[in-house]
This record gives C-alpha cells, structure tokens and sequence, in this order.
C-alpha cells in the first residue's frame, strides 16, 4: 500500500460528521444542523455543533423526524456564517460519516453556493462496519447503535449522531481487521507502483470529486488524452489502476493533470468532443474523426416512393440534400441504414444498399414486404419509412435550449440548438435570467459537428425530464 497505517494514524486526524437536512437531495436541499468531533482514532479531542438556518421551509416529516423546528433556526447563523469555522476544523483531517456520501455531497454543495471547493479524504462508517464486522443484519446507524451498545441521547440531532458515530469508528479502530480497510478506503486501493514517477496518492486526492472534463499532460505540457466524469477524481484513480496498455501507457507518460469542472453532464460530454477534435490527444482512440462526409438523405421518386440514399456529401450538393444523417466513414452509415431497414421491413433498393431490377435479397429472406415486386403501395410504405426516418434522423428539427444546473446550484448550464445543430454552450446566474436573450448571450460558440447533435440526441432519449426551452420561430 501506498502509506502505513501506523503512519496514517499519527499523520491524520479525524473529523467525524454529521448533517441534518431539509431533505435528500443536495441540489435542492439545505442544513439545518451540523455536528463534528474531532478524533485521532482512539479518543475525542474536541465537538463543535451548530443549528443553521436554511433559508427556506421545513417540510412536517422532516421535523417530526429530528424534532428540528422553523422557530428553532429562525434565529441560527446562516451556512455562510459558520463555513469558515467548517473548513479550519475538518482541514488536514480525513473525513467521516456514516454515509459519507450524503453528508460529504451536502457540504460540497453548500461551499459551492458560496465560490469554494470543498475537498477532503473521506471514510464511510457503513462501508467500513460491513468490511470489519461482515454479516449483521442491517448496518444503519440506529441497527449499529442497539447492536454495539453506542452512546445515543438524541436520534437523528446532528452532533449526538456524530458521537455514536465516533464511539463506531472506535470500535472499528480496535478491530485486528481495520487497518487495512481503512487505509484501502481512504486510498481507493491505489498502489505506489500504478501511478506516475514521482507522484504519491495524495495528488490523486486533490483532484475534484466532480462533473468535468479533464486533461493528462506529458513533460513538454502537451495533452495526451482527454477525458469525461461525473467525478473526476475517481475515473481518473480508474485511469491507473487500468492494467491494459492504454493504463500503463498513461503512467509512463503523465507528468501533470488539468481539469475543467463543468458540473452538467451534457456540456462534459461536448467539451470533450470538442477538444479531442481540436486537440486530437497520443492516447484517445475514438472520436477522432473529424469530417463527417458521407450523408444519409432521402428523397420522393416520380413514383411517389420516398426513399434514402448514401452518399458522399460534397461541397455543391450541400443545402440541396435533405439530409438525415452525416458519418465519417459509409461502412458507419450503410449499417445503420441495414439496421433500420430490416427493422421496419424495407426494401432494399429503396434505401439505396442494392441496385438492378426484380426483387431485392431481402424479399428472398422474407424480411422485405415486397416494395420491389410491387406488392406494397406508395402510401404504405412511406408510413413506413417515415418510422425509419424518425430513428434515422439525427439533426432536431425544432429551436430550443437545454437547461441544467451548472457548476453550482445557483447557476443554468446552457446549451443551445438551433437549424438542428449545437451552436454553443455556457453557463447563466440563475437570478440573471430573464429569457431568451440571455441564453443566447451565455453561450460560447463551438465548431458544429453531426457527433455533437448525436451526443444530444443521446443525452435527452436517457434524460427525458431535463428542461427545455423552445426558441419562438419569430425570434431568429
């Protein structure tokens, strides 16, 4: 391992956390409470507790749950009053909770609202107790308390849930099995051997836990691969501990990592498009294509017979073709095309894959209705082919903008599409926008390309609850 435990005991202390909120989502919810214990593994050194006023409504079950009132935090410093007293004391120590991830995500996202990144090693109490103590039958914390006996006064109050929490970890710390658990947890399993020449596990932690785009540089500064996450941090530990040659391969030749936090996952996937193109990184492999001529477009034959066509775009047919798609090599498009046939039962010869007279292959196979052969009429198979259409068609045909939280909750990431392509992207003050000009103002405009309309595509067919604004057809 990376360090020994006997050395991460006398290098760390411990702040051990718990929060109290208006609800379950970090995004949207606020604290109310906050208790810390100080501890360097065996013993408490010091406590501090706060009630904090919200600023906002708490619903009836959150305080029939912990008791805590409106008329209590009326009074209570608000979360920015006491944030620096929250850094100075969990600075330089490694931090606990029992779901480290809710409490530790709730704090990030209270700093954020104030311009601060919040960053500190971590260690789950639920994870930790499953490892040591396998086999009980439930490790919430009330289960844990009744089963070891813990000091529990008031359920469910920030700081008396921290002290039972400190008298766990204490049971975990004189646990035999601890020590390596520990050490693992807080180090991801990282070993010495799987990072770069000089850099220890320390480096790794500093990096963000959050939505970005992040870049490996070599000595001479140059990027060598270009990446995506919703926490940095943690697909790049994934980067080195990869044992396949693209891992050892980073290892070999990283020398320093950069990063942009763009806190909505829809901009981390165009940033990244975008710059593996600009950039065009040693390492990265995929997208790195960057002309997209040949097309998929469709057409009416004298007949009445819509049909497609795969074609190589060139510069004098551009504007003429009602194009659907655009790939960067026809292998790409015939397959999708084939695909897309065979599903919907069209012929052949009507999606441009097959040339000459009679009946097409696929009328033999029986997987042609027998738009060839003259068995389908006009009207049927352009409903048809109008399902294809629908699944092959990759620019939007509507004007609209993409709102998400951005880099902190008080902000709009904004992405916009316009004559079906992306034409920019960027961030607004949510308290800044009045409308429609304001989201075209944010934006920075980027190099247009068929893969970043898939990307959007893609990303609202998993997303079908993101917010759309529509852009009025007399506003362009």
């Amino acid at each position: 391992m990376i360090v020994g435990f006997n050395a991460l005991m006398k290098s760390n202390r411990f702040a051990i956390v718990d929060l109290e909120t208006t609800g379950g989502k970090a995004g949207r919810d606020r604290v109310t409470e906050i208790g810390i214990v100080l501890h360097d593994g065996h013993q408490v050194l010091d406590t501090f507790h706060s009630l904090v006023n919200p600023e906002c409504y708490i619903p009836a079950g959150i305080v029939e749950l912990t008791g805590i009132t409106q008329q209590m935090v009326a009074t209570a410093p608000k979360f920015y009053e006491i944030a620096k007293t929250v850094v100075e004391l969990t600075q330089n120590t490694i931090f606990v909770a029992h779901n480290a991830r809710f409490d530790y995500t709730f704090l990030q996202e209270e700093f954020g609202r104030l311009g601060y990144t919040f960053s500190r090693k971590k260690l789950c109490t639920v994870q930790l107790t499953r490892r040591v103590f396998p086999g009980l039958g439930s490790y919430s914390l009330g289960n844990l308390i009744g089963h070891f006996g813990l000091p529990a006064d008031r359920r469910h109050r920030a700081l008396d849930d921290a002290l039972a929490t400190a008298a766990l970890f204490e049971k975990i710390m004189a646990n035999g099995e601890a020590d390596q658990s520990v050490e693992e947890m807080i180090y991801q399993g990282l070993k010495a051997a799987l990072l770069p020449a000089g850099w220890d596990a320390e480096r790794i932690l500093e990096l963000p836990e959050a939505c970005g785009v992040y870049y490996f540089h070599n000595r001479a500064g140059e990027v060598i691969y270009v990446g995506k996450s919703l926490n940095i941090q943690k697909r790049i530990v994934e980067h080195f501990r990869n044992p396949r040659s693209k891992g050892k391969q980073m290892q070999e030749l990283t020398d320093h990592i950069s990063y942009d936090i763009t806190g909505s996952e829809l901009i981390a996937l165009l940033l990244e498009s975008q710059e593996i193109k600009r950039m065009r990184p040693l390492i990265n492999r995929a997208q790195k294509a960057r002309s997209y001529p040949y097309v998929v477009h469709r057409y009416r034959d004298e007949e009445g017979f819509d049909r497609l066509e795969v074609a190589k775009l060139s510069q004098k047919q551009a504007g003429q073709l009602q194009v659907l798609a655009a790939y960067p090599k026809i292998d790409h498009a015939r397959n999708h095309v084939r695909a897309t046939a065979d599903k919907y039962g069209l012929c052949l010869k009507y999606t441009g894959l097959e040339t000459g007279t009679g009946a097409c292959f696929h009328f033999h196979l029986g997987t042609c209705t027998g738009t060839c052969v003259g068995k389908v009429a006009a009207q049927e198979h352009n409903e048809r082919m109008e399902l294809a259409i629908e699944v092959l068609q990759q620019n939007f045909q509507e004007n609209f903008f993409i709102l998400e939280d951005g880099r902190r909750s008080d902000e709009y990431a904004v992405v916009g599409v316009v004559d079906g392509v992306c034409i920019g992207f960027g961030y607004l003050e949510k308290a800044e926008y009045r409308g429609i000009s304001d989201l075209f103002d944010c934006l920075s405009k980027v190099q247009q390309t068929p893969e970043m309309t898939q990307i959007i595509r893609r990303y609202l067919g998993d997303q079908p609850k993101v917010k759309i604004v529509p852009i009025p057809e007399n506003y362009l």
